[in-house]
């Protein structure tokens, strides 16, 4: 994400980074880390592609998939390293491109927090922050980290093919 990012991009992702914080700080204080609600978590989220509203399974990280799309190849345009990589190894970088990552995908993620909100009260007739907060994670942000930077690689890839048979 080479152009930064508007005003209203940043209020809307650090809403959304507050409002995951707040949904796992929730979800820890109301069923806390014992074996049982870790049991019920993973139990209640491998039903949930199967049960109703299980599109979003496919829409979140399709939506996450274009905007890693978009993001990667405005990185390979501007030459920058592969993210994922530089995330993981660069800590002088890491946050400004988690913060760019979480612009990137806030209205994924908010959309995902509203899916999964919807989904707990339908059919499990109660609410879980912790587990919406971790299933939008995992179905927005995660894909978004993990397409990034070998949709850079490719376009790069590509780019010098291009260039190859132009000089040919």
């Amino acid at each position: 994400m080479s152009a930064s990012a508007t005003h209203r991009q940043v209020l809307l992702a650090r809403l959304v980074a507050a409002l995951l914080v707040a949904f796992l700080v929730a979800g820890l204080a109301l069923y806390g880390l014992s074996w049982e609600a870790h049991g019920r978590f993973w139990a209640n989220v491998f039903e949930r592609p199967s049960g109703p509203m299980a599109f979003r399974f496919i829409l979140q990280p399709c939506m996450a998939a274009i905007a890693a799309i978009r993001d990667g190849f405005e990185d390979a345009k501007a030459e920058r390293p592969p993210y994922l990589w530089t995330v993981l190894t660069d800590a002088s970088r890491r946050r400004d491109l988690l913060n760019e990552g979480l612009i990137a995908t806030a209205r994924v993620l908010l959309l995902g927090l509203v899916m999964d909100g919807i989904y707990q009260w339908i059919v499990l007739k109660t609410f879980y922050p912790g587990e919406a907060a971790v299933v939008a994670i995992l179905l927005a942000f995660i894909p978004y980290l993990l397409l990034r930077g070998p949709i850079d690689r490719l376009v790069r890839w590509r780019m010098g093919q291009a260039k190859a048979e132009k000089s040919r």
